[in-house]
């Protein structure tokens, strides 16, 4: 019998060294930052490539020196636009900080870009259980609000453009982007601009462009539809952060939206399979970005490490 507890004994302390090993692992990934590529073949034949960088998700504080740094470096790939999808702040005090990140996209790179959650609204401590009901969206607590007016002045005020519900257009690289976006789905605030809001001049600019590309926060299925009946040639979404954690040989176990897990990150196609694959030509293509962050208050990744993404849209 007293062999028999000690063996007891020493499996729970093996069980629980194992789980405080496989925290702080997953704490670590939360730093470690990496910038992913993919191809996406959707412009007319003929035309160059074109570099666009997806960030998402950054959900800042201001003592994150490391992810402030790496944001920064981003600008070494060049892009030829950024597209930010939303969630950059976890903190009040983090406007600075991030605008700091930020700059030098900022100041060399067209851009657009789309709120979240988080850039409205501070985060709060949450039972992480809410994430596996079908609805995650009920919060008791009443959370703090950011300045994300602030951020978004600060944005257009470099040019990029604000597509909160709106439709655009951009050069990169010399040419021509059509543009759509909506508010942050997962709030209810997504209100998609009917194209007979558009100015004729508008309307001219956008029929003239080598791509139309959709904006959203949270890659909600309602969106996605409105998306691609719009004729959106590229979709880009943030919010899932990649399921945060991943099982190998499953993937993500939530996706925190309406979308399903396979699609929780990466390139995918909408509707159906991707336009490169069988079945696929109706579909448009959609990138979901895990993301760089995570709430304050659940610190950890796993499987699932924080990205940006450069995306090569090249001929088809």
């Amino acid at each position: 019998m007293g062999r028999q507890l000690t063996a007891g004994w020493q499996v729970a302390g093996g069980l629980v060294a194992a789980g405080v090993a496989g925290l702080g692992y997953a704490h670590l990934e939360t730093k470690l930052f990496t910038v992913r590529r993919a191809t996406v073949p959707v412009l007319p034949a003929g035309e160059p490539d074109l570099r666009v960088l997806h960030v998402s998700d950054l959900h800042l504080t201001p003592s994150q020196s490391r992810k402030i740094a790496w944001v920064q470096s981003l600008a070494e790939y060049e892009p030829h636009l950024v597209v930010n999808t939303g969630d950059n702040l976890a903190h009040r005090d983090a406007l600075g900080p991030l605008l700091e990140a930020l700059t030098p996209l900022l100041t060399t790179a067209p851009g657009a870009f789309v709120m979240g959650s988080n850039d409205y609204y501070a985060p709060v401590p949450k039972n992480p259980a809410r994430y596996l009901r079908r609805d995650t969206r009920i919060v008791h607590t009443r959370p703090a609000e950011l300045p994300s007016e602030e951020l978004a002045g600060a944005m257009v005020a470099a040019g990029w453009r604000d597509l909160t519900n709106r439709r655009d257009t951009v050069e990169a690289d010399g040419r021509l982007l059509s543009l759509v976006g909506v508010d942050d789905p997962h709030l209810d605030r997504d209100d998609f601009p009917p194209a007979s809001a558009t100015t004729d001049e508008a309307q001219a600019d956008a029929d003239s462009a080598v791509l139309h590309l959709g904006v959203t926060h949270a890659p909600y299925r309602r969106v996605l539809d409105r998306m691609h009946a719009d004729g959106a040639d590229v979709v880009l979404a943030g919010h899932t952060h990649g399921g945060q954690l991943r099982l190998p040989g499953f993937g993500a176990l939530v996706t925190n939206c309406d979308i399903d897990r396979r699609r929780a990150s990466g390139l995918h196609g909408w509707p159906g399979p991707r336009p490169d694959e069988t079945g696929g030509g109706g579909s448009a293509w959609l990138h979901v970005s895990a993301g760089a962050g995570t709430s304050p208050y659940a610190p950890v990744r796993f499987a699932c490490r924080p990205e940006a993404t450069l995306l090569t849209f090249t001929a088809r």
